[in-house]
Protein backbone atom coordinates (compact mmCIF):
# COMPACT_ATOMS: atom_id res chain seq x y z
CA UNK A 1 0.00 0.00 0.00
CA UNK A 2 2.75 2.54 1.11
CA UNK A 3 4.45 2.00 -2.44
CA UNK A 4 0.90 2.69 -4.51
CA UNK A 5 0.96 5.80 -2.22
CA UNK A 6 4.62 6.66 -2.99
CA UNK A 7 3.91 5.66 -6.91
CA UNK A 8 0.66 8.11 -7.04
CA UNK A 9 2.35 11.03 -5.52
CA UNK A 10 5.50 10.81 -7.62
CA UNK A 11 3.42 10.31 -10.64
CA UNK A 12 0.83 13.55 -9.57
CA UNK A 13 4.49 16.04 -8.81
CA UNK A 14 5.71 14.24 -11.95
CA UNK A 15 2.76 15.14 -13.89
CA UNK A 16 2.54 18.77 -12.83
CA UNK A 17 5.93 19.81 -13.52
CA UNK A 18 6.31 17.38 -16.59
CA UNK A 19 3.00 18.50 -17.69
CA UNK A 20 4.09 22.45 -17.45
CA UNK A 21 7.27 21.81 -19.51
CA UNK A 22 5.37 20.44 -22.24
CA UNK A 23 3.01 23.31 -22.07
CA UNK A 24 6.20 25.79 -21.99
CA UNK A 25 7.33 23.58 -25.02
CA UNK A 26 4.34 23.97 -27.12
CA UNK A 27 3.32 27.74 -26.34
CA UNK A 28 6.66 28.55 -27.36
CA UNK A 29 6.03 26.38 -30.45
CA UNK A 30 3.11 27.93 -31.34
CA UNK A 31 4.27 31.37 -30.43
CA UNK A 32 1.72 32.42 -27.56
CA UNK A 33 2.73 34.90 -25.24
CA UNK A 34 3.42 33.98 -21.15
CA UNK A 35 1.75 37.59 -20.26
CA UNK A 36 -1.76 35.83 -18.93
CA UNK A 37 -1.95 33.34 -15.85
CA UNK A 38 -1.16 30.47 -17.34
CA UNK A 39 2.02 31.27 -19.13
CA UNK A 40 2.99 33.09 -15.47
CA UNK A 41 1.77 29.40 -13.46
CA UNK A 42 4.08 27.55 -16.52
CA UNK A 43 7.25 29.62 -16.07
CA UNK A 44 6.84 29.65 -11.77
CA UNK A 45 6.59 25.93 -12.34
CA UNK A 46 9.35 25.17 -15.02
CA UNK A 47 11.97 27.77 -14.60
CA UNK A 48 14.09 26.19 -12.13
CA UNK A 49 14.69 23.32 -14.10
CA UNK A 50 14.44 25.03 -18.07
CA UNK A 51 16.83 27.73 -17.35
CA UNK A 52 19.63 25.80 -16.48
CA UNK A 53 19.16 23.35 -19.46
CA UNK A 54 18.83 26.43 -21.69
CA UNK A 55 22.37 27.44 -21.28
CA UNK A 56 23.74 24.12 -22.56
CA UNK A 57 21.25 23.17 -24.57
CA UNK A 58 19.91 25.86 -27.89
CA UNK A 59 16.82 25.41 -29.40
CA UNK A 60 16.01 23.98 -32.86
CA UNK A 61 14.23 26.03 -34.89
CA UNK A 62 11.02 26.43 -32.68
CA UNK A 63 11.54 24.40 -30.90
CA UNK A 64 12.62 24.38 -27.08
CA UNK A 65 15.20 21.52 -26.77
CA UNK A 66 15.64 22.31 -22.54
CA UNK A 67 11.94 22.16 -21.88
CA UNK A 68 12.06 19.05 -23.95
CA UNK A 69 14.89 17.26 -21.73
CA UNK A 70 13.60 18.77 -18.88
CA UNK A 71 10.36 16.80 -18.99
CA UNK A 72 12.15 13.84 -19.96
CA UNK A 73 14.56 14.43 -16.56
CA UNK A 74 11.72 14.72 -14.70
CA UNK A 75 10.05 11.70 -15.74
CA UNK A 76 13.42 9.94 -15.76
CA UNK A 77 13.87 10.91 -12.05
CA UNK A 78 10.30 9.36 -11.67
CA UNK A 79 10.94 6.02 -13.19
CA UNK A 80 13.94 6.08 -10.51
CA UNK A 81 12.78 6.44 -7.66
CA UNK A 82 10.16 4.14 -8.13
CA UNK A 83 12.77 1.77 -9.59
CA UNK A 84 14.63 2.43 -6.05
CA UNK A 85 11.53 2.24 -3.87
CA UNK A 86 11.01 -1.26 -5.31
CA UNK A 87 14.37 -2.24 -4.13
CA UNK A 88 15.66 -3.27 -7.29
CA UNK A 89 19.34 -3.33 -8.46
CA UNK A 90 19.67 -4.32 -12.13
CA UNK A 91 17.73 -3.69 -15.10
CA UNK A 92 18.23 0.21 -14.83
CA UNK A 93 18.85 0.16 -18.46
CA UNK A 94 15.04 0.28 -19.18
CA UNK A 95 14.84 3.54 -17.17
CA UNK A 96 15.64 5.68 -20.16
CA UNK A 97 12.92 4.03 -22.15
CA UNK A 98 10.44 3.58 -19.82
CA UNK A 99 10.96 7.85 -19.61
CA UNK A 100 10.39 7.81 -23.25
CA UNK A 101 7.38 5.70 -22.73
CA UNK A 102 6.01 8.38 -19.78
CA UNK A 103 6.76 11.69 -21.44
CA UNK A 104 5.07 10.11 -24.43
CA UNK A 105 1.95 9.62 -21.93
CA UNK A 106 1.99 13.00 -20.32
CA UNK A 107 1.79 14.23 -23.97
CA UNK A 108 -1.85 11.98 -24.14
CA UNK A 109 -2.44 12.80 -20.67
CA UNK A 110 -1.92 16.47 -21.02
CA UNK A 111 -3.95 16.55 -24.25
CA UNK A 112 -7.01 14.99 -23.16
CA UNK A 113 -6.92 17.46 -20.23
CA UNK A 114 -6.82 20.10 -22.56
CA UNK A 115 -9.43 19.01 -24.95
CA UNK A 116 -11.87 18.37 -21.77
CA UNK A 117 -11.14 22.32 -20.90
CA UNK A 118 -11.72 23.27 -23.81
CA UNK A 119 -14.92 21.34 -24.62
CA UNK A 120 -16.30 22.95 -20.72
CA UNK A 121 -15.28 25.72 -21.63
CA UNK A 122 -16.95 26.72 -24.94
CA UNK A 123 -20.42 25.61 -23.00
CA UNK A 124 -20.11 28.85 -21.14
CA UNK A 125 -19.27 31.86 -21.99
CA UNK A 126 -16.05 32.92 -19.89
CA UNK A 127 -14.25 36.63 -21.02
CA UNK A 128 -11.20 35.70 -19.76
CA UNK A 129 -7.54 35.37 -21.03
CA UNK A 130 -7.16 31.93 -20.18
CA UNK A 131 -9.81 30.58 -22.33
CA UNK A 132 -7.81 32.42 -25.17
CA UNK A 133 -4.95 31.16 -24.35
CA UNK A 134 -6.97 27.44 -24.43
CA UNK A 135 -8.22 28.51 -27.87
CA UNK A 136 -5.10 29.23 -29.18
CA UNK A 137 -3.85 26.10 -27.64
CA UNK A 138 -6.29 23.30 -29.26
CA UNK A 139 -6.98 25.62 -32.54
CA UNK A 140 -4.28 24.16 -34.29
CA UNK A 141 -4.95 20.78 -33.12
CA UNK A 142 -8.67 20.57 -34.00
CA UNK A 143 -8.56 22.25 -37.23
CA UNK A 144 -7.46 18.56 -39.19
CA UNK A 145 -10.19 17.32 -37.72
CA UNK A 146 -12.56 20.34 -38.31
CA UNK A 147 -11.74 19.36 -41.98
CA UNK A 148 -12.81 15.66 -41.57
CA UNK A 149 -16.06 16.65 -39.85
CA UNK A 150 -18.70 18.76 -40.32
CA UNK A 151 -21.16 20.81 -37.65
CA UNK A 152 -23.57 18.45 -36.96
CA UNK A 153 -26.92 21.05 -35.52
CA UNK A 154 -24.60 23.40 -35.44
CA UNK A 155 -22.72 21.40 -32.48
CA UNK A 156 -18.57 20.93 -33.29
CA UNK A 157 -17.58 17.56 -32.87
CA UNK A 158 -13.83 17.71 -33.48
CA UNK A 159 -12.91 17.87 -29.89
CA UNK A 160 -14.38 14.41 -29.10
CA UNK A 161 -13.16 12.99 -32.25
CA UNK A 162 -9.94 13.85 -31.16
CA UNK A 163 -9.98 12.69 -27.50
CA UNK A 164 -11.31 9.29 -29.11
CA UNK A 165 -8.46 9.08 -30.76
CA UNK A 166 -6.00 9.98 -27.72
CA UNK A 167 -7.91 7.27 -26.04
CA UNK A 168 -6.73 5.03 -28.77
CA UNK A 169 -3.26 6.35 -28.83
CA UNK A 170 -2.94 5.75 -24.86
CA UNK A 171 -3.91 2.05 -25.29
CA UNK A 172 -1.48 1.50 -28.22
CA UNK A 173 1.09 2.61 -26.29
CA UNK A 174 -0.18 1.10 -23.11
CA UNK A 175 0.27 -2.18 -25.19
CA UNK A 176 3.58 -1.20 -26.73
CA UNK A 177 4.99 -0.35 -23.40
CA UNK A 178 4.06 -3.80 -22.02
CA UNK A 179 5.81 -5.46 -25.19
CA UNK A 180 9.10 -3.53 -24.71
CA UNK A 181 9.37 -4.51 -21.21
CA UNK A 182 9.21 -8.05 -21.66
Amino acid sequence: MAYQILSFLLDVIAGLFGGACLLRLYMQYQRIGFNNPIGRFVFALTDWIVLPLRKVLPAIGKVDTSSLVAVYLIELAQFGLLWLLMGRVGGLEMLPVLAIFGVVRLVISGLIGLMILYAVLSWVQADSPMVDVIDKLCAPLLRPWRKLIPLVGGIDLSPLAFLVALQIAAIVLGYLQAAVLR
